[in-house]
């Protein structure tokens, strides 16, 4: 295992803890998705897990390391592209890879190769602060992958993008995970996570109420609905089945012997209906 965590808990006082026992573990080139709302405890548990807080309390393991002994050696094997850009606007985007890449003790890519990469290679002599947020997110991202991570961590790396640059974004996580880089993603938006992830687990409170692949989660609470049309009197008519209720069932197969569907189409909830549908809360 990449990642390997043990009733992890974490407080930052006043009672309630922020990370409530947690235990989970994350395969070698897997795309994780942590997932829940702001104030789930999502920041907390990849600050533990990054080195950024310590460990209160459990046992986390990052790249064989135990994370109450780990040596700056750890950063080296990790990168870390956090939600708010945090970029030396002075700098062109060239100048600020350039630093960070100073910054490490291994090996690092080609920098002009990764802002081609990112789209930015006509902008690499242009100071960031002129750079668009979209342009930002893409450096943020080519920053975290200046060493050639092994695990990538990523918060919410598509907020507040338009839907070009999103869909760029999830092609090069994509990419990356097919290289054999691990990916640790802490979001609240449903729609990148299952389009993402190979397994999810869904914090809320500090806890992980649910684990498994976005297609068994919706599979195991989500209802299984079905969608017809059908001609009655000459009218088109619509209406939604749940093949979970007897009498719908039977109404769906009546349509069927009388001959009169047009469409049929099977619907499947939504991760966000199964979040809602398990924590009895809706995402903020």
């Amino acid at each position: 295992m990449v990642i390997k965590v043990e009733e992890l808990y974490y407080s930052y006082g006043g009672g309630r803890n922020a990370v409530d026992g947690i235990s989970f573990e994350v395969e070698k080139g897997e795309i994780f998705g942590f997932l829940g709302p702001n104030g789930a405890g999502k920041s907390t548990t990849q600050n533990v897990l990054t080195g950024l807080l310590p460990v209160q309390k459990g046992r986390v393991e990052v790249a064989g390391r135990d994370m109450r002994r780990a040596g700056h050696d750890l950063y080296n094997l990790i990168g870390v592209a956090f939600e708010n850009p945090n970029l030396y606007l002075k700098l062109t985007g060239l100048e600020n890879l350039q630093f960070f890449a100073s910054l490490y003790d291994r090996e690092t890519a080609d920098l002009m190769s990764l802002l081609r990469k990112v789209g930015l290679e006509e902008a690499a002599h242009q100071r960031v602060a002129a750079y668009s947020k979209g342009m930002r997110q893409k450096l943020v991202l080519a920053r975290s992958l200046v060493n050639k991570p092994e695990i990538w961590f990523l918060d919410e790396p598509t907020a507040g993008l338009d839907p070009t640059t999103t869909q760029w974004v999830l092609d090069l996580v994509r990419e990356k995970r097919d290289e054999g880089t691990t990916v640790f993603l802490t979001t609240h938006n449903m729609y990148v996570a299952d389009s993402l992830c190979d397994r999810v687990a869904f914090l809320n409170e500090g806890r992980i109420v649910a684990m498994d692949t976005p297609r068994n989660l919706k599979l195991k609470y989500g209802e299984k609905l079905v969608t017809v049309e059908h001609r009655r009197d000459g009218r088109l008519e619509r209406e939604v089945l749940s093949l979970s209720d007897e009498r719908e069932r039977e109404r769906l197969a009546e349509l069927v012997r009388l001959g009169r569907l047009e469409t049929i189409h099977s619907e499947e909830a939504t991760l966000e209906e199964v979040f809602i549908k398990v924590t009895g809360r809706a995402l903020q």
